[in-house]
């Protein structure tokens, strides 16, 4: 609501010692200097972790598919609990900015990397049925969701890597049931 999102403004303002009276061109601007450098990390480290596992060699990438998405997705996740007024600033209050766009940029990465997998399985041997399009944005973009009500509902730390594990769990059953695998 916008009562805690001026109390997470003020919390950030004062703690990055912006005491002074600064006047920004516009929302993009202001997020840019508050959320920016968490924003960006975050997103490099996703796309990190996707080049990491395409450059693995084709054979090793179906024992591996869950540990290096896994590693990355836990790293995300105490990287924003580090950065939890920042992301509860993007994820509930970025409207009208680039960064209101974090799970649709982090969903077009994933789509590419879940295509180039399909390919490895088909060069592989082990083709991937055909999955619908829409299907497979609405189960990613789930996915992300998912990973984000943790921290828009403030899920304590201890509570979110538990709960973090049992949704690898079960969207990694839900794909390899989907890959055929």
């Amino acid at each position: 609501d916008g009562a805690h999102g001026k109390e997470v403004l003020e919390h950030l303002t004062q703690r990055e010692s912006l005491f002074s009276f600064v006047m920004y061109d516009s929302k993009e601007a202001l997020f840019e200097a508050l959320v920016g450098e968490q924003y960006d990390y975050f997103l490099r480290c996703f796309s990190g972790a996707q080049q990491e596992f395409a450059n693995l060699p084709k054979e090793e990438q179906p024992e591996n598919l869950s540990t290096v998405s896994g590693a990355c997705m836990h790293d995300m996740l105490l990287y924003a609990y580090e950065h939890l007024d920042e992301f509860r600033l993007i994820l509930c209050h970025a409207e009208g900015t680039r960064f209101s766009q974090l799970v649709d940029e982090m969903v077009e990465i994933e789509t590419k990397a879940t295509h180039d997998y399909f390919a490895v399985l088909e060069d592989l041997g082990k083709p991937s049925p055909p999955i619908d399009e829409h299907l497979e944005h609405m189960l990613i973009t789930g996915m992300f969701n998912t990973f984000f009500e943790m921290i828009i509902h403030d899920m304590p730390l201890e509570k979110a890597e538990c709960y973090l594990k049992e949704m690898r769990d079960f969207y990694t059953a839900g794909w390899m049931k989907i890959m055929g695998q």
